[in-house]
């Protein structure tokens, strides 16, 4: 398929995981793909070669989403580099736990960066540079639809703070065109974590279909948001979680 063929993306995150499915999803489409990432440049650029080696163009750039000039530099070489850019995934993200008395101010003021303000800004950067038919993507968590376990609130909070953002931004920007719209991932197999893990088959158990999503089953979400399929679909929050909220 080639339904975003000739769009430009930005993926914040893109390295692993989550991100880098997408990244090479939509390369598969028919973009052309630039990713951040903060470390592991290794990793970064398995994924450049992995899109090359599928006929698109790639790019990484090593940002920090929690830095604001290094975020917003990303999508301004992005544009400069590909010559537009149509579509924006808010992939990035950090992942605190721990009890509530425990989480000091810089935690908290790291964690609302990286999740909150980042795709923040990084979506008022973008829309700058996209004409109709733009797409700004986020990806948050099916723990702000329910935290089921202890230790969650920050997280929490940061991704419910998108749903929030996501419905505003559809409103301001849907008479330009551009469509805004949130993933919600449930339990995922990535590095950070496994299927096999040693909390799955507790996290598994919350789950309507008994068993962790693949990275590409959430990057198949998107590339539908992405593409003119998704073209009426805009201040939505999309659970891609196996039935956890149910």
């Amino acid at each position: 398929m080639n339904r975003l063929e000739g769009k430009a993306v930005l993926v914040t995150g893109g390295s692993r995981g989550i991100g880098a499915a997408v990244a090479l999803r939509l390369a598969e489409e028919g973009a052309d793909i630039a990713l951040t990432y903060q470390h592991g440049a290794e990793r970064a650029t398995k994924v450049v070669e992995q899109i090359k080696a599928i006929g698109r163009r790639a790019l990484a750039v090593q940002a920090d989403s929690a830095v604001p000039a290094a975020l917003l530099a990303a999508v301004d070489e992005t544009a400069e580099t590909f010559g537009a850019l149509d579509i924006l995934v808010n992939n990035a993200g950090v992942f605190p736990t721990g009890p509530l008395e425990e989480i000091g101010p810089t935690e908290i003021d790291r964690t609302l960066a990286v999740n909150v303000r980042a795709p923040f800004m990084a979506s008022q950067a973008a829309v700058r540079h996209m004409g109709r038919e733009g797409r700004v993507i986020s990806i948050g968590s099916n723990v702000a639809e329910r935290a089921v376990f202890p230790g969650l609130a920050l997280y929490s909070m940061s991704k419910t703070a998108l749903i929030g953002m996501t419905k505003g931004l559809a409103r301001e920007l849907g008479p330009r065109g551009i469509t805004v719209n949130l993933v919600h991932p449930g339990p995922t197999d990535t590095d950070s974590n496994p299927a096999h893990g040693p909390n799955a088959a507790a996290i598994t158990g919350f789950t309507a279909l008994g068993r962790y999503a693949e990275a590409a089953e959430i990057a198949a979400t998107v590339a539908h948001l992405a593409s003119s399929d998704g073209q009426y679909i805009t201040g939505a929050v999309i659970a891609v979680d196996g039935g956890f909220t149910a």
